[in-house]
């Protein structure tokens, strides 16, 4: 399964929608979001994402009742399973809890959001994930990932160039 992440889009409507094309272009067939959406208008530029959409909530996203009606964002943790991959999402304000996730030894993945830097490192034996942030808004960066459960590779990239920007085997 090809899976695209995505994190702190922070109610950029023109980057959510690079962030969206770039996953419609690649026939991506889920997309998760690692919190900061901000607020529920988003859901119209997410909305014309080909892939269904799970994500969990971020340390600024006020709105909560908004997000759950327009998008049915309704956590703080999300595990995914796919293609044998255990997959958790948490948006991760606290690093704590990032490294019992990867600690754990209970998933393949965990995806994070909230510094904004993209990263990709290995934690034991899970990978955590970071793509970085959509909205450009400290990094100069609009940046998300590509996760490919089958070929085993996370990929990060900038959307606006298309260029990669780091890449690793699980």
């Amino acid at each position: 399964m090809l899976i695209g992440i995505m994190s702190d889009t922070h109610d950029n409507l023109p980057a959510i929608r690079k962030a969206v094309d770039f996953f419609n272009e690649r026939n991506v067939e889920l997309v998760v979001h690692a919190g900061d959406y901000v607020a529920p208008f988003v859901a119209r530029e997410l909305g014309r994402l080909r892939a269904p959409l799970k994500g969990v909530f971020g340390n600024n996203d006020g709105e909560r009742k908004g997000l759950y009606e327009a998008l049915g964002i309704y956590d703080d943790i999300l595990e995914i399973e796919a293609d044998g991959m255990k997959i958790a999402v948490t948006h991760g304000t606290d690093e704590r809890i990032v490294r019992a996730l990867a600690r754990s030894r209970l998933y393949d993945v965990v995806v994070v959001g909230h510094t904004h830097r993209y990263e990709i490192r290995e934690e034991g034996r899970t990978i955590v994930v970071n793509p970085g942030e959509v909205c450009g808004y400290i990094t100069g960066i609009k940046s998300v990932a590509l996760l490919d459960t089958r070929k085993r590779v996370v990929e990060i990239f900038n959307i606006e160039t298309g260029e990669l920007l780091g890449a690793m085997s699980l």
